[in-house]
């Protein structure tokens, strides 16, 4: 990760994380969903994505939160309308209170990742740690299975999601939650995912069932780079390297063409998200996803919709999540989406 060690102006701590760590493959363009297929069940890439659980897990396991006196389980629900089965991880304090809770999305690029893999679990934990509730939905992937052994592009994940938020709702006894205090929040793939989902909830007259939305290094625009996204060029090759099609073909390259919002929330309208609720959009200043991020928050605000945007100076795509060592960074992230779920941050 040369783009990173070299350079001074990131956070010393991440530099350091990242300075065994390989570049990015610069991967070229593909032709088919099914190439992209292949490529992800290679036991080349099978074997690769165990060693980095195993190595990622065993720095985080290493810390403090494991130890945390929390209710940890694994529920399920059918998921509609292709009544799929979803697991869901909850997270929560062990105090028998009533808790607002935070429907979370997992990163991966809608492709690949699970809230049971090691930087969700810390991250979930960490966000239980601060009285609040987390119910992780495994979403259906659309390249690598998630605990679902179903892999589908669009809408499958989507579809996942947006059920995975009216179940919290309604089992909101079996939880421990309140039914009127929850929000959605979810990073990279799960911001997609976040956004997308009150796009689609709105779409279907039941927004108001989410008092809040916050997003993290949202990956909505579909291609990479373009001009209006300067951050696109600037921060390609920092952790991520983007200058291909093979989101747009893994995640289905039809919704690219036709501007599907719900799929890539960048071609969103003012009409499309004037009746957010209270939204957050959080960004990374290294990141090549900062400027997309940045303008839906722009976006928000001229739909006129109760909306804040966070850079965080001096980091890279997700650090909250993915740098074990930056624990005053984890930790700010942290208090800042449970704050807006306790709603002392909510207007």
């Amino acid at each position: 990760m040369s783009k990173i060690t070299d350079d001074l102006r990131i956070d010393p701590k991440i530099r350091k994380y990242f300075g065994s760590v390989p570049d990015p493959i610069n991967q070229g363009d593909i032709g088919n969903r099914a190439q992209l297929l292949d490529e992800a069940s290679s036991p080349e890439a099978v074997a690769f994505r165990k060693q980095m659980e195993k190595q990622t897990r065993a720095v985080y396991e290493a810390g403090s939160l494991l130890n945390a006196d929390l209710d940890d389980r694994t529920l399920e629900f059918e998921s509609s309308p292709d009544g799929n089965i979803v697991k869901v991880r909850l997270l929560r304090p062990n105090n028998g209170e009533v808790l607002p809770c935070i429907v979370y999305l997992h990163g991966g690029g809608m492709s690949t990742g699970s809230c049971f893999d090691a930087p969700f679990n810390m991250w979930g934990r960490r966000l239980a740690n601060n009285g609040v509730a987390v119910a992780m939905v495994d979403f259906r992937n659309c390249m690598v299975p998630s605990s679902s052994q179903e892999v589908a592009p669009f809408p499958a994940g989507l579809n996942d999601c947006v059920s995975g938020v009216k179940w919290a709702v309604e089992s909101s006894d079996l939880l421990g939650i309140d039914p009127s205090n929850v929000i959605v929040s979810g990073e990279s793939g799960g911001g997609n995912l976040t956004l997308a989902t009150g796009m689609k909830m709105a779409k279907e007259g039941s927004l108001e069932l989410i008092q809040g939305l916050y997003a993290f290094c949202p990956y909505i625009a579909g291609k990479w780079p373009q001009d209006r996204f300067p951050s696109s060029s600037e921060c390609n090759g920092y952790l991520l390297e983007l200058a291909n099609n093979r989101a747009a073909v893994g995640y289905g390259i039809e919704e690219l063409e036709n501007e599907n919002p719900l799929a890539w929330p960048s071609f969103a309208t003012e009409q499309d998200v004037k009746h957010f609720p209270p939204t957050v959009i959080s960004v990374n200043e290294f990141d090549p996803l900062r400027d997309e991020g940045i303008e839906f928050y722009r976006l928000l605000l001229q739909a006129g919709v109760q909306a804040f945007c966070r850079d965080v100076k001096g980091t890279v795509h997700a650090t909250e999540l993915i740098v074990p060592d930056c624990t005053m960074i984890a930790k700010e992230g942290a208090r800042s989406v449970t704050d807006f779920c306790k709603g002392i941050t909510r207007p």
